[in-house]
């Protein structure tokens, strides 16, 4: 049964008041609460006329022509009607007196429907009419679907903590997530009320409003086969982790600046938990990723490298094209299994991919990274892991970083949660330092 009352139930409200039933069997009729009925009335029962606004409200006041009723010695020399006095209110002196306002309005049934005396009661009267109480149920739903419901002082307190933070690039997810006690709207609502032009944000200011396209799956075709590819295609990845479900997989990549810029970034990141690790390289050669490789291990230790990097997934970039110096040390032990997706498949790593887009609030497309440091990384590295990520419930890598093997991979790395109301997005975030 529907909480809400429809236009039968309406009419049988209308017609049992005018039988003389009371509330109580009204509502048994209708399944209801006695007191569902009486809200009913009180709230939508139409008046034949209105309650005229201040103190005046006697029922013969457009036709008094009394003078001279109060008790003062100076009475006679007045000469205008007491209804018109600004000193002495005439309906306490004046006997005359009857009030509009029927005291009967105010007990059930609320209306005048079963009273004897509504024939030639000059009083205001009250009635209930169906087809007028659901229309005006209808408007008010209308009503209630139209515009904000938040009050303008809510909605000013809400754009308050909103606007500055969407101002260092953090997304309405990250707001949401770490002030849910502050806003106590869902992030739905929020959206809408940008979309209704009732916050200072715009959908301007949104990073990732309307930025994905529709995702077609395709069959993928591989022209070439590289030797390096050989017991390491997408197809053996699949086959591995079939046969160890619980082992972790790890995605790499590369980002590029601008061109002419030397400086290439080489980017981890964790599936189970999304935290990406973030290195700066000279240049993007098989080389240099020898390099952060070789660093990693002498930083965590052979063993530590195992665990927390035992699989590895990338793409047919010329900088991963040497495996075997990825996959062992120089001294010939191994210390990770790398697998490539199919050419022209980036879905295929669809974790690092998207996260891609956090760096690239921070260091936009056409922006040259030859001014960037290893403690500019350091910083990118731990504003964008304190975002919180609404596919994880709203908490931030970070914070799902509770491995005994991840802790340990964040001491030797120094990396540290940013308070969420610092994190910033922006390319601000480094001239800030």
């Amino acid at each position: 049964m529907s909480t809400h009352l429809s236009l039968t139930d309406r009419t049988v409200i209308e017609r049992l008041i005018a039988m003389h039933y009371s509330f109580s069997y009204i509502a048994r009729e209708l399944r209801r609460s006695p007191s569902t009925i009486a809200r009913e009335v009180l709230k939508r029962r139409t008046f034949t006329s209105h309650f005229r606004a201040g103190s005046n409200d006697c029922i013969e006041y457009f036709n008094c022509l009394h003078k001279h009723l109060c008790p003062t010695e100076t009475k006679y020399t007045c000469f205008q009607n007491c209804k018109f006095c600004t000193e002495y209110n005439c309906t306490t002196i004046c006997e005359f007196y009857i009030s509009e306002h029927c005291p009967r309005l105010e007990k059930p049934p609320y209306v005048c429907t079963s009273c004897k005396e509504k024939k030639g009661c000059r009083k205001v009267q009250a009635y209930y009419s169906a087809f007028k109480a659901n229309h005006l149920y209808l408007e008010t739903l209308r009503e209630s679907r139209m515009g904000p419901h938040a009050s303008p002082e809510e909605l000013k307190r809400i754009n308050d903590i909103i606007a500055p933070l969407l101002q260092n690039g953090q997304s309405l997810n990250h707001i949401l997530s770490t002030h849910s006690l502050d806003i106590r709207f869902t992030e739905r609502t929020i959206y809408n009320y940008i979309d209704l032009r009732a916050l200072s944000v715009r959908n301007i200011d949104l990073p990732k409003k309307v930025a994905y396209k529709m995702r077609r799956t395709k069959k993928v075709r591989t022209t070439m086969e590289y030797q390096c590819r050989k017991g390491r295609t997408i197809d053996d990845f699949k086959d591995y982790i079939a046969a160890h479900p619980d082992v972790s997989i790890v995605e790499i990549d590369t980002v590029k600046g601008t061109r002419g810029s030397k400086n290439v970034l080489l980017t981890f990141i964790f599936r189970e938990n999304n935290f990406m690790l973030i290195f700066l390289m000279n240049d993007g050669t098989q080389k240099s990723v020898n390099k952060v490789f070789d660093y990693l291990t002498q930083t965590l230790g052979l063993e530590l490298f195992k665990q927390v990097f035992p699989v590895i997934l990338t793409d047919n970039g010329v900088e991963f094209k040497g495996p075997h110096n990825l996959e062992f040390t120089a001294d010939g032990k191994r210390r990770t299994r790398i697998f490539y997706c199919d050419p022209l498949a980036s879905w295929q790593k669809a974790h690092i991919e998207k996260n891609h887009s956090l760096i690239r609030r921070i260091l936009p497309k056409g922006t040259t990274f030859n001014f960037l440091s290893p403690k500019d990384i350091h910083l990118i590295t731990c504003h964008i892991n304190s975002v919180a990520r609404e596919i994880f419930d709203n908490v931030t890598p970070f914070d799902l970083m509770t491995a005994p093997r991840y802790k340990k991979l964040l001491d030797a790395l120094a990396l540290s949660a940013i308070p969420p109301d610092e994190v910033c997005l922006k390319p601000i975030l480094l001239k800030r330092r």
